[in-house]
Order: structure tokens, then C-alpha cells, then sequence
């Protein structure tokens, strides 16, 4: 028993008061990992954790104004709370950030300093949907791969808004009041998905990039096709058009006979007639238009078609339908 007291007391360091937890070198180096304090202290309204000291958890907190960020900070989550304003200085020491979460919040555009972003020379996801923004932010980073800032109410897309954006590969613009968008796209050279869906388009916006897999212009009120709409967009794969004015008038003939698509929504549109598609399609969406008359197609690989809500007959269903589209597995009526 004697031996063991004195090995434990070697093991010890020595106690200069009965105070001090002889313990403490035990936990001493979990300490230290715990508190990283590198460009900044977290501050005491958000959780930096010690785990993941590079990301800054603030979202749902009540916030009304933009709390002080570390400058080791990459990841920042802002999102639902009550922010309305970004200050120019606001960001001036967050010049590591790749992520930036503000979505959710009552953010305004003239609450938007122009300089407030200056310093974000590294962000590359930026997320502002569900604000009260009437534009575009000014000065965004050149650097950003993914910008959302749909659900706000923004009524016009300029060039100088996107200008010099090309790294940008997803824009999010949908449920806005877009009414005209220019030539604001031409720019944005590595953009594979655009999404202006639920706006006020009346027409295709111009000058769309050439790397497009994805486009969605569903519920605008677009009533006609360019003639070279698909021309240059040789790798998009899926467009979505339903719920727009489209008539049978206003699509020029094969438009819609591009070999790289692979679904094509047409749906809750005026279209009388189906239009030719791509032999290469897979899905095909044309519900609730006014499609009548012995007017069918035959695809050896398309899987889905709707025509369901039309003014078609059972008489205007080829007898050899079954054959034409034979690896469909999902054909409404």
C-alpha cells in the first residue's frame, strides 16, 4: 500500500495550494483544443464547436443584427432570424468565408452596404432566399459557385448585377417579380443550373450560357420561343416550361428536336398539337393543354408521358401505341 501512495505522489505534479485540481494536467490538453480563439473570440450569441472551429452556427437566435465573425471562420449560419441590415465594416474580418447562410431573414437592399462583401474574396455559397431584397446585391465575390436568392422581390436582373461571375454554376432566382432580364446572363459562362421559374417573364431571357444542363422557366407568362432557343444549348438535359402561355403559333417548328434532352415539361400550357421532340427524350410532360385530334408520337425510348387533362378521345389513340412506346412505364391519358 505504502509503494502505491508514494508512485502516485511521483506522478503528481507538485501543489502549490490546496486550490489547485492536481488533476488538472489530466484535461489539460483537451483544453486546449477546446478553445480556439484564432482571429477572434466567438461571440456569446452564436456556437463555434471545438470540433469544427472554422464554422459559426448563429442561425435562429433571435439575431436583429450581424454578430462579430472570426477571421478563421469558413462556414457562417445565419439563417431565421431577424437581420435586416450588412453594414460595410460587418464582414471586414470574415475574409475566410466559403459559406455564408442568410436565408430567412428580413434583409433589404438599401440595407446592404455596396463594400459589404469586399473582403469575401474566398465565398463560394451564398444563400438570401426568403429576404425583402428588391435587387440583386451590389459587388457580389467573383469567386461564388452557388447564389440563392429566390423568394425575395426582385423585379429586374441588369448585366452590371452579374458581371464578372464566372465561376457561377447554380443560380436560384425563382419566385420573384423578374419582368425583364437583358442580356444579364451572358457572363455567367460555367452556369449549369438557372432557375427563373414562378416570375413575370414574358419572354426567354437572352443570351443564355452554353454549359446549361438544367433550365427552369415554369410559371411566367411566356407565349413564344425565339427560333435558335435550343440551338446553342447543346447539354441541356431538362427544361421546364408548364404553366406559362405557350401556343402552338408560337413554337417554331423542331424546336424541340435537340438530342441532348432527356425531359422536356410542357405542361398547363395552350399547345393544340404535340410538338416533335428529340427521339433521344425520356420524359415528356404535356398535361392540361388543349392537345385534340389524331396527333400522337412514337418513341422507342421515351419512359413517361402525360397527356391527361386534353381534349384527346380514345379514337385518337393509334391502335399500335403500345408498340410506338413500348419501354414506357408511365403513360397517363
Amino acid at each position: 500500500m505504502r509503494a502505491v501512495i508514494i508512485l502516485l505522489s511521483a506522478l503528481l505534479p507538485l501543489c502549490p495550494s490546496h486550490e489547485q485540481d492536481p488533476f488538472a494536467w489530466l484535461y489539460s490538453r483537451r483544453s486546449a483544443i477546446q478553445t480556439d480563439n484564432a482571429g477572434g473570440e466567438c461571440p456569446p450569441e452564436c456556437d463555434c464547436p471545438p470540433t469544427f472551429s472554422i464554422a459559426m452556427y448563429c442561425d435562429a437566435r433571435g439575431l436583429t443584427v450581424m454578430p462579430s465573425v472570426p477571421s478563421r471562420m469558413k462556414y457562417l449560419y445565419l439563417q431565421n432570424n431577424a437581420i435586416s441590415a450588412i453594414s460595410d465594416s460587418a464582414l471586414v474580418n470574415a475574409t475566410n468565408l466559403v459559406w455564408l447562410m442568410m436565408h430567412h431573414n428580413r434583409l433589404t437592399s438599401d440595407g446592404i452596404g455596396e463594400k459589404a462583401f469586399s473582403q469575401l474574396e474566398r465565398l463560394e455559397r451564398f444563400y438570401l432566399q426568403h429576404n425583402n431584397l428588391t435587387s440583386i446585391p451590389r459587388n457580389l465575390p467573383r469567386t461564388l459557385r452557388d447564389l440563392r436568392i429566390n423568394h425575395n422581390n426582385i423585379d429586374k436582373v441588369t448585366p452590371s448585377d452579374l458581371e464578372g461571375m464566372d465561376n457561377l454554376t447554380i443560380l436560384h432566382l425563382h419566385d420573384n417579380a423578374i419582368t425583364d432580364m437583358g442580356a444579364s446572363l451572358k457572363s455567367l459562362t460555367s452556369l449549369t443550373l438557372l432557375d427563373v421559374s414562378g416570375n413575370k417573364l414574358s419572354k426567354v431571357p437572352e443570351a443564355l450560357p452554353e454549359r446549361l444542363h438544367q433550365l427552369y422557366l415554369d410559371s411566367n407568362s411566356i407565349a413564344s420561343l425565339p427560333e435558335a432557343f435550343l440551338a446553342t444549348l447543346t447539354q441541356l438535359q431538362y427544361l421546364r416550361m408548364a404553366h406559362n402561355q405557350l401556343t402552338d403559333k408560337g413554337l417554331p417548328s423542331n424546336i424541340f428536336n435537340a438530342t441532348g434532352l432527356v425531359e422536356l415539361d410542357l405542361s398547363f400550357n395552350h399547345l393544340e398539337r404535340i410538338p416533335l421532340v428529340s427521339s433521344a427524350l425520356q420524359h415528356l410532360y404535356l398535361q392540361a393543354n388543349r392537345i385534340k385530334g389524331k396527333n400522337f408520337l412514337c418513341s422507342a425510348v421515351l419512359q413517361t408521358l402525360r397527356l391527361d387533362g386534353n381534349e384527346l378521345s380514345q379514337q385518337d389513340i393509334p391502335s399500335n401505341s403500345s408498340l410506338c412506346l413500348r419501354l414506357a412505364s408511365s403513360i397517363d391519358v
